[in-house]
């Protein structure tokens, strides 16, 4: 017997009228859509789905490599964070709470920041953002996204609170199925065996095109759709055979959570050094979240230092010249010590007036075990879709983290897929047509490629300290920092709140 689970399967098999018709190996490892990676964009998709009035009857698999368990137990600790964080625009914000995820946020967690100061480490000319200037910055009666820039959360809060809205659509009768602790072994597209009982009672299913996923332990899964949220080393991507183009720079970021000598927590901070940007991102009163992007060796450094020195060298490297910075790199790289580097920091902080600047508040304590590093990566796919294959996220472009946009493209390609999905299914068309998902990968294309190669230029730009590329970085940042329209409009797009919508995408509030 068969129930509603199947309708979405047979409909769209009966209106394609296929020349030639199998059934399926067996019904329960039939799905619409299979989802590889349950990291934030592929939950956050499946959380888009099922949340979908024209979607949440579909079948959807989820499939993770780690087991979740511990990060569907999280709960916040007092003053601690997690050193992996992200930025989240008003869009993305808007975006979660549209599709339920936002009130498995936990209080006072997902820190909203109203300013931004970025300068240049060489000559001090600085931009000086202030969502109040954005008209549209407020979308809501309850304020929630008003003169916000972003909001800092955890990554793992963020997992959390998406793993918990998954749970709920289950509840509620979405046809998602999660499975976790599951690692793919293989994915293909054999021809199924043909079963003439099964065949019968299925209504004739044609699988003949559809991706078969092998998990680890045995059950393998037919896809209608088979979408790649699986990261920069995507095996859906090479499924597809489709190249990723790129570059890695010659760059790490390093991350920490530090804590503050004051309680302000509403500004980021953003100081190009030659070596490469460090951003101070505000989490709560009193702490911040760290990445500095450098090079290789600076750091291993870095992560090797005493806590103390690593607290001294950060206030440096936002207080001080970069000469200074040099200098104090070499003792390190030398003789593994710079004696009495607190006086030495103290002493040039006078020296350059700083308490006439306008500066982050002072580091006072690195986080235990918090320090931490990655590799800084360019990737873009040459494509986004396949017959019956899409990719969203890491999977399809990965970018420098400069402006912390990299997980807010991801959740903009799971939300054009979903209503591209959405607008299709409205129609009666096979989700898996190349023709439908072609609709996704030319509007999240071109987008992406303009982001990915602004912080690319970005990055070009202000790693070089040759005097006349200097002047002209500074001319350009002091002339924008007087033009407040231009910095409204740099603000609008970067904070995601004017995006065009599909045919299809409007939803109920939930």
């Amino acid at each position: 017997m068969y129930t509603r689970l199947t309708r979405p399967l047979l409909r769209h098999t009966r209106r394609m009228a296929p020349s030639r018709f199998y059934a399926t190996e067996s019904l329960d490892n039939v799905y619409d859509i299979v989802i590889v990676g349950g990291g934030v964009a592929g939950t956050a998709l499946a959380c888009s789905l099922a949340s979908h009035p024209y979607l949440q009857q579909h079948r959807v698999a989820l499939i993770e490599a780690m087991d979740l368990t511990s990060t569907k137990q999280w709960a916040p600790q007092a003053n601690h964070y997690a050193n992996r964080t992200v930025s989240l625009t008003p869009g993305s914000m808007r975006f979660l709470e549209n599709i339920g995820v936002t009130p498995f946020f936990s209080a006072g967690r997902a820190n909203p920041y109203r300013e931004m100061q970025v300068w240049d480490g060489v000559t001090d000319a600085r931009i000086h953002f202030d969502a109040a200037m954005v008209a549209g910055a407020s979308t809501n009666a309850d304020g929630m996204h008003d003169a916000t820039i972003a909001y800092m959360i955890e990554n793992i809060h963020l997992q959390h609170a998406l793993l918990g809205r998954v749970d709920e659509c289950q509840k509620q009768g979405a046809q998602l199925d999660l499975f976790t602790n599951r690692r793919v072994a293989a994915i293909d597209r054999p021809e199924p065996a043909v079963d003439d009982n099964i065949a019968t009672s299925l209504d004739s299913l044609d699988l003949s095109d559809w991706p078969l996923v092998h998990l680890d332990q045995g059950r393998s899964l037919r896809a209608r759709l088979l979408i790649g949220a699986d990261g920069i080393q995507s095996p859906v991507r090479a499924f597809a055979g489709i190249d990723s183009l790129g570059w890695d720079y010659d760059a790490h970021g390093v991350v920490a959570t530090l804590q503050l000598d004051g309680p302000e927590h509403h500004t980021a901070w953003q100081r190009f050094l030659p070596t490469g940007p460090i951003a101070m991102l505000p989490m709560g009163e009193g702490y911040a979240s760290m990445v500095w992007s450098t090079k290789p060796a600076l750091a291993k450094m870095l992560k090797s230092v005493s806590p103390d020195d690593f607290v001294q060298l950060v206030n440096a490297a936002f207080r001080l010249n970069h000469v200074d910075l040099a200098y104090f790199y070499q003792s390190f790289q030398k003789s593994g010590q710079v004696p009495d580097l607190a006086g030495e920091v103290a002493w040039r902080d006078t020296v350059m007036r700083n308490d006439q600047k306008e500066l982050p508040p002072k580091v006072v304590h690195v986080q235990d075990g918090s320090r931490a590093s990655f590799p800084l990566r360019l990737r873009n796919s040459e494509r986004y879709v396949d017959d019956r294959v899409a990719l969203v996220g890491d999977a399809a472009h990965t970018t420098h983290p400069l402006a912390g946009q990299g997980l807010n493209q991801g959740l903009l390609d799971v939300e054009y897929l979903t209503d591209v999905l959405a607008a299709g299914a409205q129609d009666g068309q096979d989700l898996g047509s190349i023709h439908l998902l072609r609709n996704y990968a030319t509007e999240r294309y071109l987008k992406n490629i303009v982001m990915i190669s602004a912080c690319d230029k970005m990055h070009r730009l202000f790693s070089n300290d040759l005097a006349p590329v200097a002047w002209l970085r500074s001319l350009g940042l002091s002339t924008v920092n007087g033009l407040d329209v231009v910095k409204s409009e740099i603000m609008k797009y970067a904070m995601g709140i004017e995006q065009p919508k599909v045919r299809g995408s409007n939803r109920p509030s939930l």
